[in-house]
């Protein structure tokens, strides 16, 4: 791991995500990119000096004391003292949140994205608002979302919530990456819904053949029921005092997101503790 992005707009939760990105950074020698977002008004245009033309009835004035103040806050976490053991750089952009996240991944190779979440009432209270469910959704890489303060070496136990045959390849290998990051053990879970029951006989044997096949180590094999799949991942992880849940998410759009859902979106907004995604739709 050489590179971890901290989206940041200086709230709580994003303290708390580049507080873990940084414990995650020091036991793996790897720099931490800090992007703060300022997400222009419509109708905003930049001249070729990037100086910038307001739209009608928007003070300009206003603006560039907004971007001065995300620079100098921005500035202010770079510099202190206490991320001086690690390589930390930032940037204030303005745009789209997404974009820029999703611009940020690919120029500069990023290997994990760090982000803070606030709560339980939807995706628009997510750190950077509705675009976060994009970055979890669509990210080209690994996405673990905080609410609370997280320490790495407190990190030891991993929920891994599969159907095995969403677990493809890459999937896999950032996965091992992931347990190796905190030295952790997974705790490996199929849920069994009344719309999808399986027996547990069935379920067992789908794992056991997944470990093998992927040469997992250090784990343990589980089936779960429960009404709802979103709910089961949460529950068995409160059951077993999980530290972290992990699954994949599809990256769907459009109208087949509208009418399925996602899993993993439900559970980075409803659970407590640090969730990994890591979208398994074809790049």
């Amino acid at each position: 791991m050489k590179t971890i992005l901290v989206p940041t707009d200086f709230s709580q939760q994003a303290q708390y995500a580049l507080d873990l990105a940084h414990g995650i950074a020091k036991k793996n020698n790897a720099t931490v990119r800090l992007l703060n977002v300022v997400e222009a008004p419509h109708g905003t245009s930049f001249n070729a000096m990037g100086e910038m033309t307001a739209p009608d009835g928007m003070d300009s004035m206003f603006f560039a004391q907004l971007l001065k103040r995300m620079r100098e806050q921005l500035t202010k976490q770079v510099e202190d003292p206490k991320y001086q053991d690690i390589q930390l750089e930032g940037d204030v952009e303005v745009g789209n949140p997404y974009e820029s996240i999703s611009r940020t991944i690919t120029d500069q190779k990023v290997d994990l994205v760090v982000m803070g979440t606030q709560g339980s009432s939807g995706l628009e209270e997510v750190l950077v608002g509705s675009n976060t469910e994009k970055v979890v959704r669509r990210a080209r890489c690994p996405v673990l979302t905080v609410k609370e303060a997280v320490e790495v070496d407190a990190i030891k136990n991993i929920v891994f919530a599969t159907s095995t045959r969403d677990a493809d390849e890459r999937l896999v290998q950032e996965l091992i990456k992931l347990q190796k990051i905190f030295g952790a053990k997974l705790h490996i879970v199929c849920i069994n819904t009344p719309s999808s029951f399986e027996s547990d006989r069935y379920y067992k044997k789908e794992l056991k053949s997944f470990v093998e096949k992927h040469k997992l180590e250090n784990y343990t094999l589980n089936v779960y029921n429960d009404d709802v799949e979103e709910d089961g991942i949460v529950f068995f992880a409160e059951d077993i005092n999980a530290d972290m849940i992990a699954l994949a998410t599809h990256g769907r759009r459009g109208i087949s997101h509208l009418l399925s859902g996602s899993i993993a979106e439900d559970i980075v907004n409803h659970a407590k503790r640090p969730v990994w995604t890591f979208s398994i739709a074809k790049k």
